[in-house]
């Protein structure tokens, strides 16, 4: 099993930053790179920044895509960070693609700070301002770790809304909870000292709200046949060292379809990070969100955050 370390990240991106990675999904334009290290490298340069495709608020849907398609990130990441494959991927197939920068910490600038209910909350504005501008009756969510997690708050939070959501793509979702690869307790006894735990999740909601047993997480209780009108399709990856156990973002419903990445290419060894921009993980949110036109990936190997290597010449 493969598990990266932050300090993996950054030795990677050193190494690696600046270079689009070959693309080895759907059609897509082929300056679209399928690598985690796009994103840092976008975050860096332009921080807060759209990225390619996304943030045009003069789109409006074609009959072949009705509903736009809004895309959350994760915990402590932005949409520059998460976006720079699905964006440019689902705008070149005639989307329109929206972002939202949700639960962001004043000072860095970094999202998915926020507690859930918060950020779901902001979600409900998002959505009434994208609909309004773009006149579509409903959208299509696609989120990543946090950010496929939170929407079911924003659905138990405010009746009615599910009519306003027709598919919901979720990558790593954590709707279970993380066990954070078995430390859990000792996160939960940390936030539990005195002094400790009311300032972290003061600044940090999700620290607590997010792992595994939650009470949060229990009261929440994700489920897909709760909102039977909406399409929910989870992709997960076995090689997830943040979404611990990977299973955490599978769930149950009729109207709910899981796929594990590995189980369509053994060789694509994508972990937690990369997912998002993953080749096979991106096109199978391609036919998810237009299942009468589904997009079949090429299987090849994928490194964890790092992408598809570079072809040896």
């Amino acid at each position: 099993m493969f598990r990266t370390s932050a300090v993996t990240v950054a030795v990677l991106a050193g190494v690696f930053l600046g270079g689009a990675l070959p693309a080895a999904a759907a059609p897509a334009p082929p300056s679209i790179p399928y690598s985690y290290l796009a994103g840092l490298a976008a975050q860096a340069v332009s921080p807060g920044q759209a990225p390619p495709g996304a943030d045009d608020w003069s789109c409006r849907p074609t009959s072949a895509h009705p509903d736009p398609v809004i895309l959350l990130h994760g915990f402590v990441s932005t949409s520059a960070l998460t976006w720079q494959t699905l964006s440019p991927l689902l705008a070149g197939h005639g989307y329109c693609v929206f972002t939202l920068d949700y639960g962001v910490d004043p000072v860095t600038g970094v999202g998915g700070l926020g507690r859930i209910d918060d950020s779901a909350d902001q979600l409900a504005d998002f959505i009434g301002r994208v609909r309004s501008a773009t006149g579509a009756a409903r959208v299509d969510l696609v989120g990543h770790s946090e950010g496929a997690t939170m929407p079911f708050a924003y659905l138990a939070r405010h009746d009615g809304v599910e009519h306003a959501v027709r598919r919901y793509v979720s990558l790593a979702a954590l709707d279970r909870g993380t066990t954070q690869d078995g430390l859990a307790p000792l996160i939960r006894a940390a936030l539990a000292v005195p002094g400790v735990g009311a300032p972290v999740t003061e600044h940090c909601g999700p620290c607590s709200e997010l792992l595994a047993g939650s009470q949060f997480l229990v009261d929440l209780d994700p489920h897909g046949w709760r909102y039977p009108d909406i399409a929910f399709t989870n992709i997960v990856t076995r090689d997830d060292e943040i979404a611990t156990p990977y299973t955490t973002g599978l769930l149950d419903g009729p109207n709910v379809t899981n796929i594990v990445v590995q189980e369509r290419c053994p060789a694509d060894h994508a972990d937690h990070l990369e997912l998002p921009s993953d080749p096979v993980a991106t096109a199978l949110v391609l036919t998810a969100l237009d299942p009468d036109h589904p997009a079949t990936p090429t299987c090849r190997a994928v490194l964890p955050v790092v992408g598809p290597p570079p072809a040896l010449s």
